[in-house]
């Protein structure tokens, strides 16, 4: 027996649904370690007329003075804060399906309510599905990984990412409605060394790490960087550190020269292979292969819009078009409260 349209559209709402709800997530080390790990830490927020803001506590705006025993004290009014307005974004990916596909599927559709599909239907439906529903939702997480890298101006509806918090530039344009080129706003820019030799490599780490922390004493927990990058740091630890090779084995040896982990103070270098696609994507000046982000999430969140998280959607079916819609939206930012906090190192190369 044929679908109706209601059955179709259910079944694949329902498979749709259920792959989010339970399909396969990299961990944030493996495939998409950016991505990852802002979803493992964001936090939604209620929706908004126009922007996600951030409270900044910029001064402490001290009134501290010397008096004598008889001498007279004065009293300020204390302006410490200033918001930050981080604009939100709607995306959206979606498939269709027409009725001639269906059909070549062996799946046939009928106004008949009365009907109801065979089991080998259902298997043939299930199987269309399922392919279509989970490379939906790998192609989206593939161009939205793209995107919170980049800085927001690849598209006028996209919403910053990581290039316009941590910038190549970090003392010129705006962010979050603050402007970093003014001299009194040095504490809305991050740190930035670009085209760091390799024998200075070490060095220029180790000053990003200590300005990083300056404020707040809170060390970078997230590390980012390119192929280019961590060959170059490998090289440099294999000059200054001396390596012990353990040979073990039964019945004969096996040796192993790999390289099982890549650390600073303590904080994996994690690897991101969506460097070389944002290079071969946007040929950039500084190459994202040469970069290395000391991140650290306290500062650097991820926000979903309240109840509109990867939201399944099955709009109608068009009177005039035999076609069927499937679709996923999400709608929210990416705000910081401390781009201080944070850094970019690109090695000599880039």
């Amino acid at each position: 027996m044929p679908f109706t349209q209601e059955q179709l559209d259910y079944a694949g709402y329902a498979a749709l649904d259920h792959y989010l709800r339970t399909g396969p997530h990299d961990q944030y080390n493996t495939e998409r370690p950016f991505l990852n790990k802002l979803r493992a830490g964001q936090k939604s927020f209620p929706g908004s007329k126009e922007y996600i803001i951030e409270k900044l506590r910029i001064t402490n705006d001290s009134n501290f003075q010397w008096f004598a025993p008889d001498g007279q004290v004065s009293y300020n009014r204390k302006r410490t804060l200033l918001p930050a307005n981080f604009n939100w974004g709607s995306s959206h990916d979606g498939f269709a399906l027409t009725e001639e596909e269906l059909a070549q599927n062996f799946i046939t559709m009928t106004d008949d309510k009365s009907n109801a599909p065979t089991t080998e239907e259902m298997e043939q439906l299930v199987n269309l599905i399922e392919e279509n529903t989970e490379t939906l939702k790998l192609g989206f997480d593939e161009k939205f990984d793209l995107d919170m890298h980049r800085d927001g101006t690849q598209d006028a509806e996209a919403i910053i990412g990581l290039d316009a918090i941590v910038p190549v530039d970090n003392d010129a344009g705006v962010l979050g409605g603050i402007d970093r080129s003014v001299a009194g706003n040095a504490f809305w820019r991050s740190q930035v060394s670009l085209d760091v030799a390799k024998a200075n490599l070490p060095t220029v780490m180790e000053g990003m790490w200590r300005q990083c922390r300056r404020v707040g004493g809170y060390q970078p927990n997230f590390i980012l960087a390119g192929s280019t990058f961590i060959d170059i740091y490998k090289d440099v630890a294999d000059s200054t550190i001396d390596r012990q090779m353990t040979v073990r084995g039964k019945g004969g040896t096996d040796m192993d020269l790999a390289i099982n982990a890549v650390n600073f103070k303590g904080v994996p270098i994690i690897w991101d292979p969506v460097f070389f696609d944002l290079d071969a994507a946007d040929s950039p000046t500084q190459e994202w292969e040469s970069r290395c982000y000391f991140l650290n999430t306290r500062f650097l969140t991820l926000r979903p819009m309240e109840g509109q998280d990867m939201i399944v959607r099955n709009p109608p079916r068009a009177y005039d078009r035999y076609t069927h819609y499937w679709g996923l939206t999400w709608r929210g930012g990416i705000t910081t409260n401390r781009p201080s906090a944070m850094g970019l190192i690109t090695v000599t190369g880039s």
